[in-house]
């Protein structure tokens, strides 16, 4: 516990805390409000969300119990070889967006018309639309540097201690690609939101990080 508060801690000494713990928990409610939809529309989502949509539901348990369980395994491996890459933001990451995807979806089920998420025209419509937003919010979560989920924080221990020479585009790649193959051993299918996801995520990480830098944190 020591070792994870120290590792928190210093995020609250930064002059601009206030300013990125907002963007930082901006980006997280949109991911969880926006995988209620991408769940429901069933056209495909990010690799960790597919492997562990599959494996709560193999399992019985709510999407965010699973994603926080997983997290909180991981995280041991994070405090021992990844403490810097602990923040507020692996804390939110951790255990609001599976819990933020539950109760919208929950809430979807009891407000919303069903055709909504399962005729083609009105699934495909949200779809993009809430994968683009989905993609824009996971930009700005992972722009407001307040630390990564463990999930994201493995393939970065990866690259600093075993494959030390190896892109780490290479390595990230790899994991995903594993993490779905996880996911079909449960029984999920994977389909266009994931190849979708490895294509525009990085490019619009990169644009809105350069956005943020330029315009929010005066940093270029």
């Amino acid at each position: 516990m020591d070792r994870f508060l120290e590792a928190v801690k210093r995020y609250f000494k930064r002059p601009d805390f206030k300013k990125r713990f907002f963007i930082m928990m901006t980006g997280v409610f949109f991911m969880g409000f926006c995988l209620s939809f991408l769940i429901r529309v069933n056209f495909g989502t990010d690799p960790c969300t597919f492997m562990n949509l599959t494996i709560s539901r193999k399992l019985g348990i709510l999407f965010g119990t699973w994603q926080l369980t997983l997290n909180v395994i991981l995280m041991v491996l994070v405090l021992i070889w990844g403490r810097n890459y602990i923040g507020p933001g692996t804390i939110a990451n951790m255990v609001l967006i599976g819990y933020i995807a539950d109760f919208f979806g929950w809430l979807w089920d009891r407000v919303l018309p069903s055709e909504l998420f399962t005729d083609t025209t009105p699934r495909v419509i949200i779809f993009i639309l809430s994968f683009s937003l989905f993609v824009v919010s996971a930009a700005f979560y992972m722009n407001a540097d307040m630390g990564v989920a463990p999930y994201d924080a493995v393939p970065m221990m990866i690259k600093r201690y075993i494959l030390k020479k190896t892109p780490f585009a290479i390595i990230r790649i790899c994991f995903d690609y594993s993490v779905v193959l996880i996911g079909i051993l449960f029984g999920g299918r994977p389909n266009i939101g994931i190849i979708l996801m490895a294509l525009f995520l990085g490019p619009v990480i990169s644009a809105v990080g350069g956005f943020l830098n330029k315009k929010v944190f005066h940093l270029a």
